[in-house]
């Protein structure tokens, strides 16, 4: 595993909104690198830029000055098929409300990501099931989001982000909605995960005890992105 390669970087990352005749400027001029296997906890109050941040880097959407780039290639100058190739294979994302589909079943959530990028069904079961087995829900494949608790559905956000391998993993508010015991094993997963597959995290989180047992603690001021 090579601990020096960077997985995702952003350059002098800008991103304004026009309010009628007024415009805001959330972010100004970010710079990040992040290396493989690092854990990074960006922290900073409600309305900051957080999550727009993270949308940036995922490329959900696109700045309005500067790049981000995955795997060496500039977000800003693929096209919108290839920025979904590059999502697909290099990044996983878990948000503070699993948005898995209620119709399907744990593995079939977790399935999901793979068939998307072309792999054979059964190719693809037999790999959900094994990272479903490793984040503890190898009894609890065939129940539905509506049969699982809080905990076990973002157990299944976390493995279906996991199963394709990605270099990083973004996550938004992962602990945000669930108990402090709950809170506490998603944390343990997390650290687990990251020690023995070697994948970054990106956390943006209100939970101390999580942004506190990152590698590094950063915070989102006016629009600035600072060591903590």
């Amino acid at each position: 595993m090579n601990l020096t390669q960077t997985v995702l970087a952003c350059e002098n990352l800008e991103k304004t909104y026009s309010q009628g005749p007024q415009v805001v400027q959330v972010l100004k001029g970010i710079n990040l690198k992040v290396l493989r296997g690092e854990q990074i906890a960006i922290v900073g109050s409600s309305g900051s830029g957080k999550t727009t941040l993270l949308n940036l880097l995922g490329g959900l959407d696109l700045p309005t000055a500067g790049k981000v780039t995955i795997a060496d290639k500039d977000l800003a100058l693929a096209n919108e098929t290839e920025r979904g190739l590059l999502r697909n294979k290099y990044l996983g994302f878990v948000y503070q409300f699993h948005h898995l589909l209620g119709e399907f079943t744990a593995l079939e959530n977790v399935c999901m990501p793979l068939l998307i990028a072309g792999m054979g069904a059964s190719a693809a079961s037999e790999k959900a099931s094994a990272m479903l087995q490793r984040v503890g829900l190898g009894n609890r494949m065939p129940h539905k989001p509506s049969e699982l608790s809080g905990g076990e559905r973002q157990r299944v956000a976390i493995a279906r982000a996991l199963v394709s391998e990605p270099s990083c993993v973004l996550l938004d508010e992962p602990t945000g909605n669930l108990d402090r015991q709950t809170a506490l094993e998603i944390h343990d997963l997390m650290s687990e995960l990251n020690r023995t597959l070697g994948i970054s995290f990106i956390v943006v989180t209100h939970d101390e005890q999580l942004a506190n047992s990152m590698q590094r603690k950063l915070t989102l001021d006016d629009g600035v992105l600072h060591e903590a």
